[in-house]
């Protein structure tokens, strides 16, 4: 029999804890896309030349990291002294050259770890450790290092780097064999803003991830592609338009699914409603039609709310009739409104307002979805009626000329008629002269001579004269808001029309009232003097009334001569009993319902 003995076990091979740790550490410094584009190799060989005693690592110019291997540290440790290390790199502390190398001294030394450790604490990578300061000066390495030298080196900012008491920043001489001369700081600037960008669509919820993979568009996103890409009539508008989808601020402003500011050519989107694309489609040419046919201009005095549920009627039914979206449940619609314009739907409901404060638009019940001011910053705009004439006018003849479908008659005859646009607040102004501001009419008479009397002395010719009566006559007053709310570039527009308009209707002199908290009647004033030498008297509260009755009741003002208020808006209640009109500043409303014409100074 042959004897056997025991089998001989092999040893366990021992486990790498510190090489595990470091593994796991660069594991982490590569998962940030900015770093990971910083190239450098690893030296954890034993009796390294540049590997520090007391601390966890040094880089090179070469692009080496050199670290002990028997050095034990956390993974997350290691991920935070190899992003600084990559940061050296990737900033151009070590950059690689030719020839003979200086090594830095301990003031740039200093310096260039606190930059990278200050850029750590807004860029986070694995665990800064406790023993380093938690805010580092401003300024740049040079800055910093002149500062330390002319000043002293702060201790605490002495040893902040990855190496201990010893440099972590080794300056090499980089050989021919090695090949061209590497540009870390480009290669780094590059990944940085690669990284930016994706983490910006990741926020504006373009990207779900950092590592360039994208979420689907949303569904108000392809609508509003929609409507660029496959319905010319609104893809003018739609290309202009900017949607904003944030729910905080719908829910601030409370947005229960949309609302439109024409003035910033914002749509203001509720992202938690859930929609389909036809219903976001049906809901963003909802407020497009808005914004485009300036349902927030063509107010007036009217109640905006009430003026705003009423375009909503003809909105939503031109939409239905054309086909456009799906309209979502709880929208105002009524088949009975069909082909009456806003105004007229406005005049049928204006009987019950109890019953219209119950109705919700888009943005929510008792609310109106078209904005007077942009929820976000202010920003430069373009010509905004320009804009949306123009992109319906050109939308519609692109609709008809492609034989898109059917159109509502009522919506393209406003379309059409914003081709036309309305005359501007001056020329209104030229006409209110023409029908109500007499021009004095000459008399002729042979008392007076004619001015070719000379030259035909036997032919008697009869002169022209103005009689005195007829100059009384011509004539117009001023009630002019002189308080404190007062604009001076819509005073000075508004007194240059005024006197232009006079002068060129022979016009002798106008009867001028400044009102602020009490009248001063300055009289009978030239028109060339009204813009130019008038001084405005009071700055105080805004009572207008007592100048108009100072002119009712004015012997030497006649009867038919009308009045023109200039004021903006934030007045008392007037009551004339003349011909009158107002001049107010573009966007303003009077606290009434004016019975004169307004003009509206832009």
């Amino acid at each position: 029999m042959s004897r056997t003995g025991p089998k001989k076990t092999e040893p366990k091979k021992k486990r790498d804890l510190a090489g595990e740790a470091f593994a796991e550490g660069m594991r982490l410094l590569r998962a940030n896309p900015a770093l990971a584009a910083v190239d450098f190799g690893v030296c954890r060989r034993e009796r390294c030349a540049f590997a520090p005693q007391g601390g966890l690592l040094a880089v090179d110019s070469d692009g080496t990291v050199h670290a002990r291997p028997e050095r034990l540290a956390e993974p997350g440790a290691w991920a935070w002294a190899l992003a600084h290390a990559a940061l050296h790199l990737g900033f151009g502390h070590v950059p690689a050259a030719k020839g003979r190398r200086e090594q830095p001294d301990r003031y740039d030394l200093a310096a260039r770890c606190v930059v990278v450790n200050r850029f750590l604490l807004g860029f986070p990578v694995g665990t800064t450790p406790d023993d380093l300061p938690t805010s580092y000066p401003d300024g740049d390495e040079e800055r910093l290092a002149a500062r330390w030298r002319a000043h002293g080196l702060p201790p605490a900012y002495e040893h902040c780097g990855t190496a201990g008491g010893t440099p972590d920043q080794v300056l090499t001489e980089w050989l021919p064999w090695q090949g061209p001369v590497p540009d870390r700081q480009l290669a780094f600037a590059t990944a940085l803003t690669r990284t930016v960008s994706a983490a910006m669509d990741m926020a504006g919820g373009r990207r779900d991830s950092l590592d360039g993979e994208r979420l689907p568009r949303r569904p108000w996103e392809r609508a509003l592609g929609w409507f660029v890409s496959s319905y010319p009539l609104l893809g003018g508008i739609a290309a202009g338009i900017r949607l904003v989808a944030d729910a905080e601020l719908a829910r601030a402003h409370g947005i229960a699914i949309a609302a439109v500011n024409p003035e910033a050519g914002e749509i203001y989107i509720n992202p938690l409603r859930t929609f389909d694309d036809e219903e976001w489609r049906f809901v963003l040419a909802h407020e497009m039609l808005h914004a485009a046919l300036r349902h927030g201009d063509r107010c007036g005095p009217r109640d905006p709310f009430l003026f705003n549920v009423a375009c909503d009627y003809v909105v939503n039914g031109w939409l239905i009739e054309m086909g456009v979206g799906t309209m979502p449940e709880g929208l105002l619609h009524d088949p009975q409104l069909t082909g009456l314009s806003g105004e007229e739907v406005y005049d049928r409901l204006a009987g019950d307002l109890r019953r219209i404060r119950r109705l919700a638009t888009l943005r929510g019940k008792g609310t109106g979805d078209v904005l007077g001011a942009p929820l976000g910053p202010p920003g430069d705009y373009v010509d905004l009626d320009e804009f949306y004439r123009r992109g319906l006018g050109r939308g519609l003849d692109l609709h008809q000329a492609q034989d898109r479908g059917f159109l509502p008659g009522g919506l393209v005859e406003e379309i059409r008629a914003l081709s036309h646009p309305p005359l501007p607040w001056d020329a209104q102004l030229a006409r209110w002269f023409d029908e109500f501001v007499p021009r004095p009419e000459s008399v002729r008479s042979y008392a007076r001579p004619a001015r070719r009397q000379a030259s035909t002395p036997e032919i008697p010719r009869a002169g022209r004269w103005f009689p005195p009566e007829e100059v009384a006559r011509c004539t117009f007053g001023v009630v002019l808001d002189t308080s404190g709310s007062m604009d001076r570039t819509l005073l000075g527009k508004a007194l240059g029309a005024i006197a232009s308009y006079a002068e060129a209707r022979d016009v002798p002199a106008a009867r001028v009232v400044f009102c602020d908290a009490a009248p001063h009647d300055a009289g009978y004033l030239p028109v060339t003097e009204i813009a130019g030498r008038v001084r405005v008297h009071g700055r105080g509260g805004t009572v207008l009334q007592p100048g108009i009755d100072l002119l009712h009741r004015a012997e030497d003002f006649p009867p038919a001569a009308p009045v023109l208020v200039i004021t903006d808006g934030w007045c008392d209640v007037l009551r004339l009993r003349r011909e009158h009109a107002y001049l107010i500043p573009q966007g303003s409303h009077l606290p009434f319902t004016p019975r004169g014409p307004v003009f509206r100074v832009r």
